[in-house]
């Protein structure tokens, strides 16, 4: 005999069969996709940056000159390579913290050389010194290391297309009188955050994609 409280009642016979909601799903889909993608071009820019921390490598193995790049954009292949250069004039100077080769901190003597009649000029390093005051220096040969300049375009101006092409700086191997020889940068300063960016945007996708499904389930539980 059947038991008329067992038995379901109209409503429950009726109510309809609740399904995964199909829009949501679908931008939710589309967001991982696009997490994932990410993760795996910075996978690739990961291998691209060793490549050229490689050639950087190269370069400073190499004791020949090669001209200085006055104009930007400075090629990678000249990065890192002795260079010399004649300061007919040194104009304004810039002065930045930094430290010496024995790894003392300091000033950072920075001058714009005049190399001719016409031109930007060139960014010379010729020194660390102990306070803000430029030394004494009316210009001459200078033969050094070329590197990165100081102003480099930020990440925003790169992703903007904004970025204007940076320069480079030579750091001088003897500095001018009364200062000290300015620490080198190495070709393994060069960042490479590449693969903690890559696993980032991995987890960003996982988390995503677990967090919609247990709100889905939620959802779709009598």
């Amino acid at each position: 005999m059947t038991d008329p409280a067992a038995a379901p009642g109209p409503a429950e016979a009726s109510a309809p069969a609740r399904r995964w909601p199909l829009i949501p799903t679908l931008i939710v889909a589309a967001a991982v996709a696009v997490m994932i993608g990410l993760g795996v071009w910075q996978l690739q820019r990961k291998a691209e940056k060793e490549a050229l921390i490689a050639l950087y490598q190269r370069n400073m193995a190499m004791s020949s000159l090669v001209a200085y790049p006055e104009l930007p954009p400075v090629p990678d292949a000249m990065l890192y390579r002795k260079s010399s250069i004649v300061c007919l004039e040194p104009g304004r100077w810039d002065q930045r913290s930094g430290t010496d080769r024995k790894g003392r901190s300091g000033i950072r003597m920075i001058a714009e050389c005049r190399t001719g009649a016409e031109g930007p000029g060139v960014l010379v390093d010729v020194g660390i010194g102990d306070d803000f005051k430029p030394p004494e220096w009316k210009g001459g040969t200078v033969q050094g290391t070329i590197v990165p300049g100081p102003e480099q375009p930020t990440v925003m101006e790169r992703a903007t297309g904004k970025a204007m092409p940076a320069r480079a700086m030579l750091v001088a191997d003897a500095p001018v009188a009364g200062l000290r020889a300015s620490a080198v940068p190495s070709a393994n300063d060069t960042p490479n955050n590449h693969l903690a960016y890559a696993v980032q945007w991995f987890l960003f996708a996982a988390a995503a994609l677990v967090i919609y499904i247990l709100a889905v389930r939620r959802r779709l539980r009598p």
